[in-house]
C-alpha cells in the first residue's frame, strides 16, 4: 500500500514543504524558474535546471517525515537512478526473525 493513498501523507503539504525548504544558490525560497516542484496524483516531480543532488532531496524528505512524526514508520528507498519512493518498514519480517 501507498502512504499517500492511506492518508498518512498529504501531497500538498509535502510540495509546500519542498518549495519552502529547497535552497537555490544557498538561499531558501529562491526557486524562481530554475527549480519546479509539481504534484501528480501520488507522485511529486522535482525538475531543476541547475545541478541538483538526489541526496539533497532524500535529506529533505527525511526532514519532512521527522517533522510529521512518521519517520518511525516510513523510509526513503531509491527505486531508480533519478527517483525515490516512500515505503513502510517491514515490521512483520523483523518480528518473525526475532521469534526464531
Amino acid at each position: 500500500s501507498n502512504p499517500v493513498e492511506d492518508g498518512i501523507i498529504k501531497i500538498s503539504n509535502f510540495v509546500d514543504f519542498l518549495k519552502a525548504r529547497i535552497k537555490v544558490n544557498g538561499k531558501i525560497n529562491n526557486l524562481g524558474d530554475s527549480v519546479t516542484v509539481v504534484a501528480e496524483k501520488n507522485k511529486i516531480a522535482v525538475t531543476a535546471e541547475a545541478p541538483f543532488s538526489k541526496r539533497y532531496l532524500k535529506y529533505l524528505t527525511k526532514k519532512f517525515l521527522k517533522k510529521q512524526s512518521i519517520r518511525d514508520w516510513l523510509h526513503v528507498i531509491a527505486t531508480s537512478k533519478n527517483s525515490y519512493e516512500l515505503r513502510y518498514f517491514n515490521i512483520h519480517d523483523q518480528d518473525a526473525e526475532e521469534a526464531e
